[in-house]
């Protein structure tokens, strides 16, 4: 069986997905919708389909199931309309920058039962499933700390910023996600600090472009991250998990995994520049969860549900570092 998929949304991350999908045997794009149709022209050339539209693919019965990549203010209208229509659905995080908005397009999910995904796709890489396997095994013994790191090459631009929802919801929501996939119990307080420490532009918007957080589950254990909108030095990912019986951790990765020694010291090649390269992949793992979880009808992960204790915490941590307290959620 090939499970047919259209694409929603021919932008960047638009394109990681599209190679995704090629990349799997068991998946095939039938479809590109974009509004700007010089961008969904190109995809639709290389993947050998049409350039379709919403509409279209809403009554196309040979449509299985859509990958949303469009702007966030339409993730949740998008979601609620193929639920209606039986799709399968994937979706680019966040569900919808207002916790309000996301619960209600949750509900259209379970009364209609829809199968629906959210792209946190570093749950996928595979250095990162390394450490949780290492913490499944009882390797560590039982985690006590979680360190993530999480710093971008450079700010994205003012025009960004403005629609992005704020660094805690843009940005550090892939670490709330994965500190929950790590630490195995539900997040209870959330205590921030944000900065403008790059870009005074950023602040003029409202928004922070360095950011700690700590967060604290009910047993104790504890998630530490660290954002930063400028690492001068690449695309900076790396966790550590800390347990009774030892710790486990993921370095940095690089496009070419070398160390050159001379008289001069010990080198090594530079990180990946970003996303698009660093979490190949991990993007590629997670459109192959999409299709298994259609193909064997297993419920999808990360769930809708996922994303919204993602985003719940993401205004947590907002409110904890604009009223300087620690936010409990119990």
């Amino acid at each position: 069986m090939v499970t047919k998929l259209a694409l929603l949304g021919a932008g960047r991350i638009g394109k990681v997905h599209a190679q995704a999908i090629a990349s799997d045997s068991r998946a095939k794009l039938v479809a590109v919708v974009d509004a700007v149709a010089e961008a969904a022209q190109a995809i639709a050339d290389q993947a050998g389909c049409k350039v379709s539209t919403i509409d279209a693919v809403l009554a196309d019965p040979e449509v299985d199931a859509v990958v949303i990549c469009t702007p966030t203010n339409t993730h949740a209208d998008l979601i609620e309309r193929f639920a209606k229509a039986g799709k399968a659905i994937f979706c680019e995080k966040p569900i919808d920058l207002d916790v309000v908005r996301a619960k209600a397009c949750l509900e259209v999910v379970r009364q209609t039962g829809a199968r629906v995904m959210l792209g946190f796709n570093r749950r996928f890489d595979p250095h990162f499933r390394a450490v949780r396997k290492a913490i499944e095994d009882g390797t560590i013994g039982n985690v006590e700390m979680v360190t993530i790191t999480s710093r971008d090459p450079g700010p994205p631009p003012a025009s960004y910023i403005k629609v992005s929802g704020g660094i805690f919801r843009d940005m550090t929501i892939h670490d709330f996600d994965m500190a929950r996939f790590l630490l195995g119990e539900e997040i209870v307080s959330v205590t921030a600090f944000g900065s403008v420490l790059v870009d005074p532009e950023i602040g003029k918007l409202g928004d922070y472009d360095s950011a700690s957080i700590i967060l604290t589950t009910a047993s104790g254990r504890q998630a530490m991250i660290s954002n930063s909108r400028r690492a001068s030095y690449g695309y900076d990912q790396r966790i550590e998990v800390h347990g009774s019986l030892g710790a486990v951790s993921a370095e940095n990765q690089r496009p070419v995994s070398i160390e050159i020694a001379t008289g001069n010291g010990y080198t090594r090649p530079p990180l990946h520049d970003f996303f698009m390269t660093r979490y190949t992949a991990a993007y590629a793992a997670e459109i192959s969860a999409f299709i298994d979880s259609i193909v064997e009808g297993t419920a999808p992960s990360p769930s809708a549900e996922d994303g919204l204790i993602a985003l719940q915490l993401a205004d947590a941590a907002l409110r904890s570092a604009s009223e300087h307290v620690t936010i409990s959620l119990v």
